[in-house]
């Protein structure tokens, strides 16, 4: 389903009410967000949620839809390779995002050594299973300047594709130059964008050629803002339905 300029499109969900929304809008994949699905269990993002409730949660999702189901597995919860490819797969689910950043260090891994991981994961998940590699390089240094951190990423990108990811994630990258030259970089690996507020939208990223599309917390975000909003008029004892 990964195809350039003919992107898969993940509106990540966190609950089995919103994937089955999902479904029924047509989408043939259901992408969890981490960031949501620890907020709706009362936690913030960051592996601050216990990882037997994020795991729950998943396997609610994957029992509730009938099309594939991708997991945001952040960066492994600090399990050891080969336990956190059972917990996946006891989830249901058919791939997983794994970022390079370890929110117990405070910092991100070194490329070798997420790498390795990356290598183990693959070995103990099998070949069907489609491992995104999270690339954090655009996180780090901000949005001013994505170009500074091209190489980074770029060689990270290369780094865990060896490794045996299926697809690279360069989250946050939102300048068009950069998101064309790791594509073109990177070819034929999927690239995976996320779709985020004054970068380029669907269309735009199709023509860049990436091939898969993230909203990340982005659905969750629209959600919370019009409950905020109807909660707010309400309060005001003018609600709007």
């Amino acid at each position: 389903m990964h195809v350039p300029g003919d992107p898969l499109v993940l509106p990540n969900v966190w609950d089995a009410d919103t994937a089955r929304l999902v479904v029924a809008a047509g989408f043939p994949v259901v992408a969890t967000s981490s960031v949501a699905l620890a907020h709706s269990l009362g936690h913030a993002d960051g592996e601050r949620a216990p990882a037997e409730a994020m795991f729950a949660a998943a396997a609610r999702i994957s029992a509730a839809v009938d099309v594939p189901v991708t997991v945001d597995a952040e960066s492994g919860y600090g399990l050891p390779p080969r336990e956190l490819a059972t917990r996946l797969l006891e989830t249901g689910a058919v791939g997983c995002n794994i970022e390079d950043t370890d929110p117990r260090r405070g910092a991100r891994r070194p490329a070798d050594e997420q790498a390795a991981l990356l290598a183990s994961l693959r070995d103990s998940v099998g070949d069907g299973f489609v491992l995104n590699a999270r690339i954090d390089s655009f996180l780090a240094c901000g949005t001013d300047d994505q170009r500074a951190a091209l190489p980074d990423a770029t060689s990270r990108a290369r780094c865990y594709l060896d490794a045996g990811a299926d697809a690279v994630y360069p989250i946050h990258a939102t300048d068009p130059q950069v998101i064309a030259t790791l594509v073109r970089e990177l070819d034929p690996a999927p690239v995976n964008v996320t779709m985020l507020p004054g970068g380029p939208g669907l269309t735009e990223l199709a023509g860049l050629g990436v091939a898969r599309i993230s909203l990340g917390g982005g659905m969750w975000t629209v959600a919370r803002n019009a409950l905020t909003r109807f909660l707010d008029d309400l309060a005001a004892h003018e609600p709007v339905f």
